[in-house]
């Protein structure tokens, strides 16, 4: 599946988020994240993203696809970080 996530989260966690996140999907901009990824590995990530989010305050939210190809996207402006689909 293709997902977007993205996440709010206080500053003194901010940094092991954002390491977690890039283990799975690529950064495209601050806080986003986009890219293929299994379902177990998605299960795992948010199990992982939870161990460290204070749930009162945190959040994450991840929008689904089932195919990249199904989501229009539009960048305007510089991007970030682009992604190449090749190995």
């Amino acid at each position: 599946m293709y997902i977007i996530l993205v996440y709010d989260i206080e500053q003194k966690r901010v940094g092991k988020m954002l390491k977690l996140c890039r283990i799975y999907l690529n950064w495209i901009q601050n806080s986003v994240f986009e890219g293929e990824i299994t379902e177990v590995k998605l299960k795992e990530l948010i199990v992982k993203a939870k161990i460290m989010m204070d749930i009162k305050a945190d959040s994450l939210i991840i929008f689904k696809s089932r195919q990249e190809k199904w989501l229009e996207k539009q960048v305007i402006g510089k991007e970030k970080n682009e992604v190449d689909n090749f190995i």
